[in-house]
């Protein structure tokens, strides 16, 4: 008996040993560094998340981000096992940018983007010349485009991917509304320089804004949910399978549920 437990080890040991030095080390993981912008992202993870990956034996690091840029950097250069900010647009792009091998391992909730004014009570007393901030990186600036089109205050050309959409791409103004692209987390501090400032839900948040303050709210389709990005050799990994299972839980949908209300979500947390 003890001559078959001996061979047993042997043979698990010798299995676990021809295994790459990588996929040990990510087999047996129990340390997470995982990153998300200020406000409702981060917020997510550690009311949410964080909680049920320590149950499942996890020491978890949250770290913080003011921009879209470092978070999928220090991913890719492993400083970040994780990261929870980005829709899947704006992740497919910037790795395809900047050569990064990162890829989405799950969808989950997102403050929707809103347009805020503090001169303004809605989106019909736009008067000519008023004065737009919006998101100066593309996937987002298209999507701040969508939603003053969906308001009605320009058109878009006819055959414009709508996922790529630029202001050259307008075939109407009519109110010759001044567009002024800027950084995403400097739009809140735009509000007092501007009759309507488009900001993304994470910084709205971060800068004390609230859902309900705004002019009006996007309807969030699935591909600008928020997604987890990993670096694509850990995707299989088990610690990205229980990431996986943290998202798709009844614990975290009962937060979200609670905690954030009015956010766009998959219908897995629906």
């Amino acid at each position: 008996m003890l001559r078959r437990s001996l061979i047993a080890l042997s043979v698990a040991a010798l299995s676990l040993g021809g295994l790459p030095l990588h996929a040990q080390a990510q087999a047996a993981k129990k340390e997470l560094v995982i990153g998300g912008t200020a406000g409702s992202n981060v917020d997510q993870l550690k009311q949410g998340i964080v909680p049920i990956l320590q149950k499942k034996g996890y020491k978890v690091r949250v770290v913080e981000f003011n921009d879209y840029v470092q978070p999928n950097l220090a991913l890719a250069q492993g400083s970040l096992d994780a990261n929870f900010f980005q829709h899947l647009v704006y992740l497919k792009k910037f790795a395809a940018d900047q050569k990064l091998d990162i890829t989405e391992l799950v969808q989950g909730p997102i403050a929707p983007m809103g347009v805020y004014s503090n001169k303004r009570k809605s989106l019909a007393e736009a008067k000519e010349g008023d004065r737009v901030t919006l998101p100066n990186d593309p996937s987002n600036l298209a999507r701040a485009l969508l939603l003053l089109q969906q308001n009605k205050l320009v058109t878009i050309k006819d055959g414009i991917d709508p996922l790529r959409v630029s202001e050259k791409d307008l075939a109407t103004n009519p109110r010759k509304l001044k567009l002024i692209p800027l950084e995403a987390a400097q739009l809140p501090r735009s509000l007092g320089d501007t009759e309507y400032a488009i900001i993304n839900g994470n910084f709205a948040i971060s800068s004390g804004l609230k859902l309900t303050e705004a002019v009006t709210l996007e309807k969030t389709p699935d591909h600008y949910l928020n997604v987890v990005a990993v670096k694509t050799a850990d995707k299989n990994s088990a610690w990205a399978k229980d990431l996986v299972e943290a998202y798709r839980s009844p614990e975290f949908k009962a937060v979200v549920d609670s905690k954030f209300q009015g956010y766009a979500k998959p219908a897995f947390l629906q």
